[in-house]
């Protein structure tokens, strides 16, 4: 009895070998169908290996959009964190408009950082035309969230959308928290110049809210002596 081809790539991707899942994936984005898709959208919430992840969420853009969307969609709000980091993954790679309803306040605010990350990723790069400042009023409220790492995530997501992301960031001026006007003022200064150093942003920024009295005496006293640097 000849084996289903998707139950043949999913016992593949099922392998303990993780070159012989990245060479399954590869083959299932090479020569794509349709059953594939569930098998695929399955195994990202469980595997281990990044590259086959990657490999992963290739082969699924290899597929029609009409069938990864809806799948990818219900992904996002699966109890398995990795499950709805990579179902956000996935969706801004496939970069089809109807991945947008998934980008929900619930996403952008997700308690597991991955997750959180990759929705403010997929946001940015789905949002509809004339809804980037309504995006950028969402990435806002986790303006101060995290490490290093993932407030640079947000300082380049919320860059990414421009002058459309300025209203929100100022908005934060007079927020009560130093590290959130801290995260927003640096981020303004990233726009302004996307050639600086995310570190150094932060660094004036801080020194700036910490001590606004220091700071040039200019119209717009937020605004910190440039620093040279590229990102």
């Amino acid at each position: 009895m000849n084996t289903r081809p998707d139950e043949a790539l999913r016992s593949a991707l099922n392998s303990a070998n993780a070159s012989a899942r990245l060479q399954a994936a590869l083959s299932a984005g090479t020569y794509p169908r349709g059953d594939y898709v569930d098998v695929l959208v399955e195994r990202c919430a469980v595997e281990a290996d990044f590259f086959v992840r990657d490999m992963l969420t290739w082969a699924l853009t290899r597929h029609p959009a009409d069938l990864t969307v809806p799948r990818l969609t219900g992904e996002t709000t699966s109890a398995v964190p990795q499950a709805r980091s990579q179902a956000f993954h996935s969706l801004s790679k496939v970069g089809d408009p109807r991945g947008w309803a998934a980008v929900t306040e619930a996403a952008i605010q997700d308690a597991d950082e991955s997750v959180a990350r990759a929705a403010w990723r997929a946001g940015v790069i789905l949002v509809p035309v004339g809804q980037e400042r309504e995006v950028a009023t969402m990435l806002s409220t986790q303006l101060g969230r995290g490490d290093r790492d993932v407030q640079l995530s947000l300082a380049r997501a919320l860059a990414e959308l421009g002058d459309d992301a300025v209203p929100a960031l100022r908005a934060a001026r007079i927020h009560p928290s130093a590290v959130v006007r801290g995260h927003a003022l640096a981020i303004e200064r990233l726009i302004e110049d996307p050639d600086e150093y995310f570190d150094e942003a932060i660094f004036e920024a801080m020194r700036i809210v910490a001590r606004p009295d220091e700071s040039e005496n200019s119209p717009d006293p937020t605004r910190a002596p440039d620093v040279a640097g590229t990102e």
